[in-house]
């Protein structure tokens, strides 16, 4: 077996642990609802309920429920049945956003912005990012622009270091636009291959944070007119259907054309990413269930579909 597929196997493995609350209360409750019974409206109701407490959200679970009534109504089922039909519309469901973050390079730098609330896991987030593209051979610089939050400053200094990246970091309370500004500089300097700004998330109030964001674009603007070239949204998978309040507002604030799902080993709200992907329809370029480097990885609508349902993978 060769090392990428050993690799691979073991992400697999990591995700499929990842999910396991999540797919305790979706696959263990079609068991608990479905050992071998008919397939009638009453069972389509319970199974709807309980793919609304897995954070599917309404309108999601109803279509995946429609689905499962058109091909298997009134039909004898096994869970194992179910879970696989459901697995099925679901990978259906986040096959066309499951697309890797494509860094360009035609660019010097890729300039990638990267947004969210505070504790979403930003910082840690483009560190991993970091790591990984370091590990590739690519020149990449971290911008320290959440500069209310001293704490997030030191904790992307630290990652620099772990890396052997540069991070461009002011005081306390800087503009993070001149942050910016000066990383682009210097990447630009060094012929790098990536930028990875980190900001604030400072929701209490929005109106500061939209000037922010505004502001760190257009000075971005100045130097590189298209950028920045990819804005990451990450959202933290515990807040549950609170992520799409998140997308709502950050999508007002910027042009949001990725996300990043962190923490989805510490919850039973997996599910959260479906109702996202059906909604939103915007990328999902990772999933991160682990505090390893390796443990954030390109989304794969398969792989989540199974291990959500608490399926083995398949090839």
């Amino acid at each position: 077996m060769s090392g990428q597929t050993q690799d691979s196997s073991g992400w697999l493995a990591r995700l499929r642990a990842g999910l396991a609350r999540s797919s305790a209360r979706l696959g263990q409750g079609i068991g608990a609802l479905i050992t071998r019974r008919t397939l009638d409206d009453a069972a389509l109701e319970e199974l709807e309920d309980l793919l609304i407490t897995a954070d599917i959200g309404v309108t999601t679970s109803a279509r995946l429920v429609a689905a499962l009534r058109e091909a298997r109504f009134g039909r004898d089922v096994t869970a194992d049945e179910v879970r696989a039909a459901l697995a099925e519309e679901i990978e259906a469901i986040l096959d066309p956003v499951a697309k890797p973050l494509v860094f360009d390079p035609a660019r010097k730098p890729h300039v990638v912005l990267v947004v969210g609330v505070n504790g979403a896991g930003k910082t840690t987030t483009i560190g991993k990012i970091a790591k990984q593209l370091k590990d590739q051979g690519l020149g990449v610089v971290l911008a320290a622009g959440d500069t209310f939050r001293a704490a997030a400053v030191e904790q992307l200094q630290v990652w620099g270091q772990r890396t052997g990246c540069p991070v461009m970091a002011r005081e306390t309370g800087a503009d993070a636009a001149g942050v910016a500004f000066d990383a682009l500089k210097l990447a630009a300097a060094r012929k790098d291959d990536v930028l990875l700004i980190d900001t604030a998330g400072r929701l209490h109030n929005r109106t500061e944070l939209m000037a922010e964001l505004e502001k760190i674009s257009r000075v971005l603007k100045k130097l590189v007119p298209d950028a920045p070239h990819s804005t990451l949204l990450v959202l933290d998978a515990t807040t549950g259907q609170n992520a799409h309040q998140q997308v709502d507002i950050f999508s007002r604030m910027v042009h949001v054309d990725g996300l990043a799902m962190t923490k989805l080993d510490g919850t039973a709200k997996g599910g959260v990413v479906v109702s996202l992907a059906e909604k939103y329809k915007i990328p999902v370029h990772y999933a991160g269930v682990g505090e390893s480097a390796e443990d954030l990885r390109p989304f794969s609508a398969r792989d989540y579909a199974r291990g959500l349902l608490g399926l083995p993978p398949e090839g």
